[in-house]
């Protein structure tokens, strides 16, 4: 279940809860007249099913909500109640397979951000799995992966994809062409000063790493483990299954890749920091691909079920029009 908190001036309000009250996966409404501040305004509080959440988000965005008050949306854990149960047996779909994407819009858009933290993160990750390659310890080469941030900016740029919405391309690109140059030159600072004080040797073969050297041989199995990874970051995500996007953070070489680019050039190996490019772009490229496809299925069948509700009668007690959105009515 889905708990809405909306606030609007009194006669937005009125619209507002006729389009609760059309909805049979809509329940517990609450309605205090006058009782916003800041914006002024009348509050609504109420639970709606997972799975119709984003189409009834969807009409109150019709009604101008989010300009003339706000709409905040919270997770519920748990729900007691015989309503609830029923609520969620209106609503088409499973709730464990539903998608809020208002939710997916806001938490990729704080993960888009070119920040501090990001940078540190980023490089912070690829001094670990430069250790690692220089130790050929696989565990550090794990440690690695679960640092780094990049899926973030990564799921932020197949929101931005399949939502065209070039805003959130703007800023994922943006974290992702200065995180990865920052993270890899000084992953090549580090190894030449460890080599100058001694630390690491200076006989150090970075192509001779065996028990990490998958993280610069690219195959078949390169593209395909990052497609299925990103395949499943991006069901995590909009399913926030957090335990599937640790798995899917340890199972794509992105970071140790970019950490052997700046352990090679530190030693001169052209060829095995080549191949660690190569391995690096395979595996961006096949979770962006998976990540773009996958948003788009799900995409397509919330655009379904949204055409379908716009068919709904009840939508003109709320002042909206039947058949198309607000949006293409003012447009028409």
């Amino acid at each position: 279940m889905i708990h809405l908190r909306i606030v609007a001036p009194e006669d937005v309000a009125q619209r507002a809860l006729e389009v609760l009250d059309a909805s049979p996966a809509v329940l517990n409404i609450v309605h205090l007249q006058g009782a916003a501040r800041k914006p002024d305004g009348d509050l609504i509080l109420c639970d709606v099913a997972r799975e119709e959440a984003s189409v009834i988000i969807g009409d109150l965005k019709e009604l101008d909500i989010p300009r003339v008050g706000s709409i905040a949306v919270e997770n519920i854990d748990i729900a007691l109640s015989d309503a609830a149960d029923e609520a969620e047996k209106a609503a088409p779909g499973l709730p464990s397979d539903a998608v809020v994407w208002e939710e997916v819009e806001q938490r990729t858009s704080e993960n888009t951000e070119l920040s501090v933290s990001f940078v540190l993160f980023m490089v912070l990750a690829m001094q670990i799995g430069a250790v690692g390659i220089l130790l050929d310890q696989p565990i550090l080469i794990v440690g690695a992966m679960v640092v780094g941030p990049e899926f973030g900016p990564l799921a932020g740029l197949c929101v931005a994809l399949v939502e065209r919405r070039p805003d959130f391309a703007r800023r994922s690109l943006a974290a992702l062409g200065v995180g990865f140059p920052a993270g890899i030159a000084l992953a090549c600072v580090a190894t030449v000063l460890l080599k100058w004080t001694g630390i690491a040797p200076d006989d150090f073969v970075p192509s001779e790493h065996e028990l990490t050297g998958f993280i610069s041989d690219p195959d078949f199995f390169s593209f395909s483990v990052a497609f299925m990874a990103g395949v499943v970051g991006i069901l995590s995500l909009t399913n926030a299954k957090s335990g599937a996007l640790i798995g899917v953070l340890i199972s794509v070489t992105t970071i140790p890749a970019a950490s052997n680019i700046g352990v090679a050039a530190a030693y001169g190996d052209w060829s095995e920091a080549g191949g660690a490019a190569a391995q690096l772009a395979i595996n961006l490229t096949s979770i962006v691909l998976a990540g773009v496809l996958t948003l788009f299925v799900q995409r397509r069948y919330y655009v379904a079920r949204r055409r379908k509700h716009l068919r709904d009668p009840s939508r003109a007690a709320a002042g909206l029009p039947v058949g198309r959105s607000a949006k293409r009515a003012k447009r028409g």
